[in-house]
């Protein structure tokens, strides 16, 4: 018998971590961080793994977000030696992602230990280390979406495209031996039908037990068209009374949506004077990557399929990259005209925190907050619309107008998900609900079972039969 056992993402959204044991082995689908605000996720990130890293024979990834990816350079630290699985446009965001992770978990550790010696204190170590992601590195398998792949000597894999991110896919997971296979499906992040660049989800039918995702389980987005007509609204507002617009962006997946929108917007005569900067290492490199596996890209606009293929910067001519920390602290002293998409996409760290710090008390600066905050992020404070933050150790006030365009979110919204799930009907299999917090994860449930479905919400540590 098959068992499997829900190590993070268990009500709550990030995590991702979920070990199937069969009679053939262990294969870890996903291994991500917790992602938020506070020192009790932080404690996770570099706790123990609840279970031996060593005994791990193989990890399947859905997608690169760190969230569902950022922990494995630490699996690599405690022992795990065995193919890491995913597809080819994750298998090359993955360097990018963790090597970045690698270089903040240094950083980190500096601060920390600076604070230490003041204090009289014995210096931390890192979670890991650049060694640690370079090992791993050497361990990724590129599969190509709809490859048969065993993973274990009684589990087979293929991986769907799921439409959220470049490379994000479901999981589809044979488990025994022919004549008696039960099936798991992970879900992964699933996309949103509106994405200007990603394909839709693909439908799968058949499952005896699905894990599904449910970020949005309890609220539809925007239409967008609405988010566009906002989002124009807001580039002309800026245009009108000088201010700059800073919008916090995930560096894999949002940053290159909104470079397609901006350019969508400059084509139809809509930017008006607006420079638009880039200032995020791991977004640009992100961005490049995107331009490599562009062929992955759905066919919706063909005039962008064919300009696209020179670079973004044939699509918007005014985009300009700031890659390097000198180049980012000009970009403070303009005080108009500027469009500046910067990580992280919670505010949680990098370049955006220093461009609200300069931003963030004008009145005549904008915010664009266009993805998830999750509770106890910087992100989700503005979004909940307090008088004043910390950033530095100095109190900032919020009297820049922050908005918030749901529109763009790479999550499928409740009715998408709805519609996913209901596709699984040839087996009835049992739902299982993850990556969701506690009033997403109770709605899409209802939400399911009005369906005839059965669906359970998972938590921290449940063990269940395959």
């Amino acid at each position: 018998m098959a068992t499997l056992i829900f190590n993070g993402a268990a009500e709550q959204v990030t995590g991702s971590n979920h070990l199937l044991s069969t009679h053939g082995g262990k294969v870890l689908f996903d291994c991500g961080i917790f992602q938020g605000g506070g020192d009790d996720n932080e404690a996770r990130n570099a706790a123990p793994f609840p279970f031996d890293a060593k005994a791990i024979d193989a990890v399947v990834l859905t997608h690169a977000h760190l969230d569902h990816s950022g922990r494995l350079p630490l699996l690599a630290k405690r022992g795990f030696t065995g193919p890491v699985y995913a597809t080819r446009a994750t298998h090359d965001l993955l360097e990018v992602m963790l090597k970045d992770a690698a270089f903040l978990e240094q950083k980190d550790a500096e601060w920390e230990n600076r604070r230490r010696q003041r204090a009289g204190q014995p210096p931390v170590e890192p979670a890991f280390t650049i060694e640690d992601v370079e090992q791993v590195l050497t361990q990724r398998q590129a599969l190509d979406y709809h490859q048969t792949e065993s993973v274990l000597p009684d589990v087979k894999i293929t991986l769907v495209n799921a439409g959220h991110i470049l490379g994000a896919a479901s999981v589809i997971a044979d488990i025994g031996k022919p004549g008696s296979t039960r099936r798991l499906v992970i879900s992964g992040d699933l996309g949103n039908h509106c994405s200007p660049l990603m394909k839709d989800p693909e439908p799968i039918q058949d499952a005896d037990v699905v894990l599904m995702e449910s970020t949005y389980g309890d609220r539809d987005h925007k239409p967008l068209a609405d988010t566009l007509d906002e989002f124009d609204q807001i580039l002309h507002a800026a245009s009108d009374n000088g201010g700059n617009v800073i919008i916090p962006s995930f560096a894999v997946g949002r940053t290159q949506d909104l470079i397609y929108w901006l350019g969508r917007f400059w084509r139809d005569g809509k930017l008006n004077r607006h420079q638009v900067f880039i200032d995020s290492p791991m977004g640009i490199q992100a961005s490049e990557i995107y331009e490599q596996h562009h062929a992955l890209f759905n066919h919706d606009d063909a005039e962008f399929l064919k300009v696209v293929a020179q670079g973004w910067q044939a699509w918007l001519p005014q985009l300009r990259y700031t890659r390097h920390t000198d180049q980012s602290m000009m970009l403070n002293n303009i005080d108009s005209g500027a469009i500046i998409i910067a990580g992280s996409g919670m505010c949680t760290g990098g370049r955006v925190r220093h461009h609200l710090k300069h931003n963030l008390w004008k009145q005549k600066a904008h915010v664009v907050i266009v993805g998830y905050q999750a509770r106890g992020t910087l992100g989700r404070m503005l979004v909940d619309g307090v008088d004043t933050v910390k950033l530095y150790g100095q109190r900032v006030a919020v009297r820049a107008q922050i908005h918030t365009l749901g529109g763009f979110s790479a999550h499928a919204g409740q009715q998408q998900l709805v519609d996913w799930a209901d596709r699984f009907r040839k087996a009835s299999p049992r739902f299982y609900l993850v990556h969701g917090e506690p009033e997403a994860l109770w709605a899409l449930a209802e939400r399911l079972q009005q369906k005839g479905l059965q669906a359970a919400i998972a938590t921290e540590g449940q063990r269940i039969d395959i």
